[in-house]
């Protein structure tokens, strides 16, 4: 089998869900301001950077790619055109699709199998979310062993991974930047979520072309994902001032575009902003990680197997409101960057209006503005509120919130 190149070294232990620490005074200044890491891999952005495929990932040792992606991409034309970008680096992939949407531990198993007897090195990934969450579980159990379950909560991942390289197709989920791994553990069906340091890859190419080939209801998923990614890294316990300009400037490139995106497919300056604003909020979650709204979506994506930015969209104005009555000041820059003209609003009303732009973007994209319709009933609230407790999202929750004021921001949204 080929040397696997690795990266780094073991990783230390991150503190990204810590709140920002804060150093010693000099003596003869004021107190510092607390401070934070702010992890990001190299980006290339921009119309044709799928073409520095084969160059990224041969920089990071190469020889044998191995290349996840699925059906949808593989019809679109897209892993036609990476394989051609490898051929010309001199290099000869291995392709896996075997995942579905909503990447499970078995089919994580299935993959580790398949790279290990390919004798691959850099892990390439060409998708959305649930490719590229595939391809970071694929490298965590390849070189770490055992089930990718061993590995949920925080710096679990102890040796160092492949090195990895991912080129998103969808606006929305940010995990080409981010320190996440999402996957469904199919015995206790819920969403298993790993963080750490050593799951930001290595070089992240966001070509805004491969978004041109999105179905409708994905372009919206995603994009209500993104948007749930800005405002819940702006609120989160752990902000920061390099993660608010990226999770502003996200939301107000969301809230200008995404709808434009739909309705006029051919429109490429709307197109390249919403993939700016998937990367802008990617690089502001990952760093200030997010909060109730992810915590509780989770457990309905894991039990219900359903769209995970659509259940975002129904949960995020709840949790808005929930979250308002702690940190109501937070929620002025939100709204003013979803357009809302704040002048004389309180941090609450503001919070409100944000609230409704949520709900009535959801609307205008299609989606259902309740659970219910996507199949969760009363007699699951318990069950949700109780795993949702266990998610690592809800340690930056700006509002403490305990299992029975979970379970009634689940009943509000049914």
């Amino acid at each position: 089998m080929t040397a696997v190149p690795l990266r780094h070294g073991p990783p230390p232990v991150h503190r990204a869900l810590d709140r920002p620490v804060r150093p010693a005074p000099c003596p003869s200044a004021e107190p510092a301001p607390g401070f934070s890491k702010y992890l990001v891999p190299e980006v290339v952005f921009g119309w044709g950077a799928l073409s520095e495929a084969g160059f990224a990932a041969r920089r990071l040792g190469a020889r044998r790619p191995f290349v996840v992606t699925d059906a949808g991409l593989v019809e679109a034309g897209w892993l036609a055109e990476l394989a051609g970008h490898l051929d010309d680096a001199g290099l000869r992939p291995t392709v896996w699709t075997g995942l579905t949407p909503n990447p499970k531990d078995h089919e994580v198993a299935e993959g580790v199998q398949r790279y290990r007897e390919s004798g691959c090195d850099v892990v390439v990934g060409l998708g959305g979310g649930s490719v590229i969450d595939a391809a970071k579980a694929v490298a965590v159990v390849a070189s770490n062993g055992g089930s990718i379950l061993d590995y949920e909560g925080v710096d679990r991942v102890t040796t160092a991974i492949p090195p990895t390289v991912m080129c998103p197709s969808t606006a929305g989920t940010g995990a080409d930047v981010s320190q996440f791994a999402v996957v469904t553990d199919t015995t206790r069906r819920l969403k298993a979520t790993l963080i750490g340091r050593v799951l930001v890859p290595d070089i992240s190419l966001t070509d805004p072309r491969l978004l041109t080939t999105m179905p409708e209801d994905l372009a919206a998923a995603t994009g209500l994902d993104a948007l749930t990614h800005g405002i819940e890294a702006f609120v989160s316990r752990a902000s920061g001032p390099l993660t608010d300009v990226h999770a502003l400037h996200a939301v107000e490139l969301i809230c200008g575009s995404l709808r434009r995106t739909l309705t006029a497919p051919g429109d490429t300056a709307a197109t390249t902003r919403m993939a700016q604003a998937s990367l802008e909020a990617g690089m502001a979650f990952t760093n200030a990680i997010l909060g109730a709204t992810h915590a509780m979506s989770h457990q309905v994506g894991g039990l219900l197997d359903v769209p995970h930015g659509v259940v975002n969209g129904v949960l995020l104005p709840h949790v808005i409101r929930f979250n308002a009555r702690a940190v109501p000041e937070r929620f002025l820059p939100v709204a003013r960057a979803m357009g809302v003209d704040v002048t004389g609003l309180s941090g609450e009303e503001a919070a409100e209006e944000a609230a409704g732009v949520v709900t009535r973007l959801a609307a205008q994209l299609g989606c259902p503005s309740r659970l219910g319709p996507l199949g969760v009933r009363e007699a699951d609230v318990e069950r949700l509120a109780t795993t949702t407790l266990g998610d690592a999202c809800l340690s930056t929750n700006p509002r403490d919130a305990d299992r029975a004021e979970i379970a009634e921001l689940f009943r509000a949204a049914l």
